[in-house]
């Protein structure tokens, strides 16, 4: 994470904000074609987790060899489509300097080949969380973000354009990552040796599984990427810049929450498929709870802090950068703490076409109000905002198919997740916020207020956001952790 973020000031700082600007706006135009992909990586790894619940390997293996024939063919059709209509888009819709427009093709080139190789890897990536190697999820993770650190930092050299030079090395450490992953997943996971293997009824299964699936990622991609386009459609590449720096801290943040969400997930899937369905509930809960405790320890002194933070951290800080970070780390909340482990206890279940029509209609609904809102003359940050508030509805949709699909009672998760964390949320934002009432702005209040966040959000949640079973629980593990390491020494 901390890698990620220095990696971005780097990005800001060699590439300057137009430029930036460019590779966000282009680069995640490209990443609106995940709206074919997403649907399908989920579908491989839902039916890649449940069959090793289910422990039947044979079906596993053909599963994985499926899972990659739909990757190459979906890769063939993500191609053809960014070829055709993309680089139309790009070059007579997109609001990009003139000067710049040769520079943004190849941008839109190496980005089409960097976003192929993050589709293949889908299948191997799921394997390793499916079988919950989460040390070696964690090492690649690092190999990537440390790999993406070096090309920011070798831009400075380029032989050629940066912005056109940091594109392919960026290109490049997607074939380097996927490499490491096929390499590791066929050395340590029997199932991952490829053979042109063709099942019809299980390519028809994830095909329907992923058809329904689509239908939710289609908002999702819309209420990201899409926006991306209409800020650089309405604002410019500037504002772009903005977002893009908020992008690199959200995806940041989740990524330090995802590593709680990423343990936990194969657990819900694989109880569902053993029919233990009472845990899955408590595993949901569990989840979108300390998921939320876990959240709270970095967005509280990031909201509070964010110019003084950015300034640190950037040096030079695009306008709106500040409100749009603080925006989108309070809709994570909503968007994907609270909703994850219910969307994948819903995934668990497979049927999943009455959920996906409901979270898509109402969760689409963020693209059109904002290009309405944009088109009447709105702030740029009216888009988080809109968001936000849409997402906060998606919550309960979320609740009611949990009670649907797997026999949750809504009361459950209210009393034993919301009742808990909103209290928590509330009182952990009031506290350090009195600090930047009596001090002067500077890194002094950062450190100061970062402290006493951390302090308070502790105390918090030990008091009011635990059960008696839990406290007792949580201190039991740390005496016997002190013992483990004093019996070592």
């Amino acid at each position: 994470m901390v890698v990620a973020l220095y990696t971005s000031r780097l990005l800001l700082n060699r590439l300057g904000v137009s430029d930036y600007g460019i590779f966000n706006a282009v680069g995640g135009f490209v990443s609106m074609f995940a709206i074919l992909s997403g649907a399908l990586s989920s579908a491989i790894s839902r039916f890649i987790t449940y069959e090793l619940g289910a422990k039947d390997y044979n079906k596993l293996k053909i599963i994985f060899c499926t899972g990659i024939n739909i990757q190459v063919i979906l890769s063939a059709l993500v191609v053809l489509i960014a070829e055709s209509i993309g680089l139309w888009f790009l070059n007579t819709q997109m609001n990009i300097p003139e000067s710049r427009m040769l520079a943004a093709n190849w941008v839109f080139q190496f980005s089409i080949v960097a976003f192929v190789l993050n589709l293949i890897n889908v299948p191997f990536n799921a394997e390793i969380i499916a079988h919950e190697h989460m040390s070696a999820f964690a090492w690649i993770s690092i190999i990537d973000v440390s790999l993406k650190c070096l090309v920011a930092y070798i831009i400075a050299w380029a032989p050629i354009d940066e912005l056109v030079y940091y594109s392919l090395l960026y290109a490049i450490e997607c074939l380097i990552i996927r490499c490491v992953y096929g390499i590791y997943c066929k050395r340590n996971f029997e199932e991952c040796t490829y053979h042109t293997l063709f099942d019809k009824t299980i390519f028809k299964q994830m095909l329907s599984f992923a058809g329904w699936n689509f239908l939710g990622s289609s908002a999702g991609i819309l209420n990201t990427q899409g926006i991306n386009l209409l800020i650089n459609i309405f604002f410019g590449v500037t504002v772009n810049a903005a977002r893009g720096i908020a992008v690199q801290v959200d995806s940041a943040v989740k990524q330090f929450v995802s590593s709680f969400a990423t343990a936990v997930n194969p657990q819900i899937t694989k109880s569902y498929a053993e029919g233990d369905y009472t845990y899955v509930q408590k595993l949901v809960c569990y989840s979108a709870k300390y998921s939320s405790y876990l959240l709270l320890y970095l967005a509280v002194p990031i909201v509070i802090e964010a110019q003084e933070i950015l300034h640190i951290w950037l040096g030079v800080v695009p306008e709106y950068a500040v409100i749009f970070v603080q925006l989108t780390v309070i809709s994570t909340f909503a968007d994907y703490v609270l909703g994850n482990s219910m969307m994948t206890a819903i995934l668990a279940t497979g049927k999943i076409k009455a959920y996906q029509i409901a979270v898509t209609i109402l969760g689409g609904l963020v693209f059109p109000i904002t290009w309405v809102a944009y088109y009447l003359g709105a702030s740029p940050e009216w888009a988080y905002i809109i968001y936000c508030l849409i997402y906060v509805g998606v919550i309960f949709v979320r609740v009611h198919y949990m009670k649907v699909q797997v026999g949750m009672d809504p009361a459950f998760y209210y009393k034993k997740v919301l009742l808990r964390v909103i209290p928590v949320m509330a009182l952990s934002f009031a506290i350090p916020y009195f600090v930047i009432i009596w001090m002067n702005q500077g890194i002094v209040r950062v450190v100061v207020t970062t402290f006493l966040a951390t302090l308070s959000t502790t105390i918090i949640i030990a008091l009011m956001g635990l059960s008696d079973r839990e406290r007792k629980k949580i201190l039991s593990m740390a005496n016997n952790f002190l013992k483990h390491k004093h019996i070592r020494k």
